[in-house]
């Protein structure tokens, strides 16, 4: 059976989309962008400003799943600039310490402009 998550404490999903999917005990986010979910927009400016967003977006949709970032099993990280790598790196590891496997890839656009996209596989329990 599968369980869709959704928290008011994360953007809401802006197409047809759910923030999260639990499945077993499992839970399988969507890429998150750095929106603010009190306003709507996205306010933070720079990399390492959009990650910090992005890892409280995440940790709110993980919590809601009833998890959280140390049992995260694997990441997928979308930067459009690769010259963003080494900031990106210095706030994710700040949240990720126990270090999931990872695909990380540049890309041409992301929605709204934003600069960096990270979605989130994790253990639930």
């Amino acid at each position: 059976m599968l369980k869709k998550i959704s928290t008011n404490k994360a953007p809401g999903a802006i197409g047809p989309y759910s923030q999260a999917i639990v499945c077993g005990d499992m839970v399988y986010t969507s890429g998150q962008i750095a929106i603010n979910p009190e306003t709507g927009n996205v306010d933070a400016q720079g990399i390492v400003a959009q990650t910090e967003q992005i890892m409280k977006n995440l940790g709110a949709v993980l919590e809601e799943a009833g998890t959280s970032f140390e049992n995260a099993v694997k990441t997928t990280c979308f930067l459009y600039d690769m010259n963003d790598f080494s900031a990106f790196n210095e706030v994710y590891g700040k949240y990720f310490t126990s270090k999931p496997a990872r695909s990380c890839v540049a890309v041409k656009t992301l929605p709204k402009n934003v600069l960096v996209e990270v979605e989130v596989i994790a253990k639930i329990g």
